[in-house]
């Protein structure tokens, strides 16, 4: 069925836009978190990478008013991403005074990260610059998470996969590859799941 690649990604983005969504990309947070239970309505939660803020969105919803949620992104949110327990930092996960600003308001139960590269279309460029970030949404995992709290981070397929599960084990009581359904089939993309920090 050839036209089923075109078919799918038009059904996961008008269901994101009807169900008041920025992006089809919360699908994919919600499939992880169906299957590994990552949200808890007292958690604190880290979203790396943020905007345009469907997965903020989606937290914020799960949350319900309790707990609280820290989002970062070089790109403003969108507008109608809003709500008591969300603070928002503009600006680059490099810098240092971002770090700062996101451990003040840590520790965290939970870190997400859907950060993608700006891609060029050379997979090799991407899958590098990918691999950078997975890099570093674990440094942030590792500093900035609680004793049994979860991980998950976007990385391009052949972007190091095995030599950042290797390290997630170390970090994690389990560690393992994901491909969410909402995944456009021809995308090279998948996440790594880390569970219960050690």
């Amino acid at each position: 069925m050839p036209s089923s690649s075109y078919e799918k990604p038009d059904f996961w983005s008008k269901k994101a836009f009807s169900e008041g969504y920025p992006a089809r990309s919360v699908y994919k947070l919600k499939e992880m978190d169906e299957k590994f239970g990552l949200i808890k309505k007292s958690y604190r939660i880290l979203d790396l990478g943020a905007a345009p803020g469907s997965w903020t969105t989606f937290v914020l919803r799960a949350l319900d008013g309790n707990g609280h949620i820290t989002s970062i992104d070089l790109s403003p949110l969108a507008k109608d991403v809003k709500g008591e327990n969300l603070s928002f930092f503009q600006g680059d996960l490099y810098a240092p005074e971002i770090r700062d600003a996101a451990k003040k308001l840590g520790p965290y139960n939970l870190v997400i990260c859907d950060a993608a590269p700006a891609t060029t279309g050379n997979r090799t460029v991407d899958t590098a610059r990918s691999s950078g970030l997975v890099e570093l949404a674990i440094f942030y995992a590792e500093e900035m998470l609680l004793p049994g709290g979860n991980f998950v981070v976007k990385i391009f397929q052949g972007g190091d996969q095995q030599e950042y599960l290797k390290k997630m084990r170390a970090l994690f009581g389990s560690a393992r590859g994901f491909k969410p359904e909402a995944c456009r089939s021809e995308s090279f993309e998948t996440y790594l799941v880390g569970l219960g920090k050690k």
